[in-house]
């Protein structure tokens, strides 16, 4: 298993980074947190987990190793893959995830795209045992993991290599899709289409 790599990041794009070590480059996936706060050129370590399909070997990068434990023990429940298990992260932090599973909050899993409400029962029960207790200072259930999605989306923006002019244009051509949404964005999916705004202009 590869626990984690360490080396400079040689490109980004919405859902991976590239890191360079010894010469190679490998392109690990990430969640749109995880990716703000990567520089190209700059060093980086990401502790990862890496996923063996018949077709792919994949391999998925965290900021912290707690991420990546938690990220694996999801992954023990029925029906979560590791797309789902990196969604789950995308939208709540480690131990927001923990709290949610110990006070039964239906409603933080359903904000992950891909989880109904027969989807989250089911996940509560699952994995009530098995990520452990939250930590006292542990953010909200449902809480965003960074104070606001246009931080994050601007930051993810500059961190792809973009001038701040652009991001400022970008994150402002999203707004109305992400005032419309209600509660709290996803900022994936607000990075993509900041990106389609960014290549019109261009």
């Amino acid at each position: 298993m590869i626990a984690f790599v360490s080396g400079t990041v040689a490109a980004l794009a919405p859902d991976a980074a590239v890191v360079e070590v010894g010469g190679v480059g490998m392109s690990v996936q990430c969640t749109p947190d995880t990716l703000s706060a990567l520089r190209v050129g700059r060093p980086a370590t990401l502790h990862t987990s890496l996923v063996v399909r018949e077709d792919s070997l994949t391999l998925y990068g965290f900021a912290d190793d707690d991420a990546r434990q938690v990220f694996v023990l999801l992954q023990t429940a029925s029906g979560v893959g590791p797309r789902l298990a990196q969604a789950m992260l995308a939208v709540h932090s480690p131990d927001a995830l923990r709290r949610a599973v110990a006070t039964g909050d239906e409603k933080a899993l359903t904000a992950v795209p891909g989880i109904g409400k027969k989807g989250a029962q089911k996940l509560l029960l699952e994995l009530k045992d098995r990520l452990g207790a939250p930590a006292g200072t542990a953010p909200a259930v449902g809480a965003p993991v960074t104070q606001g999605w246009r931080d994050q989306l601007h930051a993810a923006l500059i961190g792809l290599g973009y001038a701040t002019r652009e991001a400022d244009e970008a994150v402002t051509a999203v707004a109305p899709q992400a005032e419309a949404v209600g509660g709290t964005p996803q900022v994936g999916r607000l990075l993509k289409a900041a990106l389609q705004t960014l290549n019109r202009a261009r």
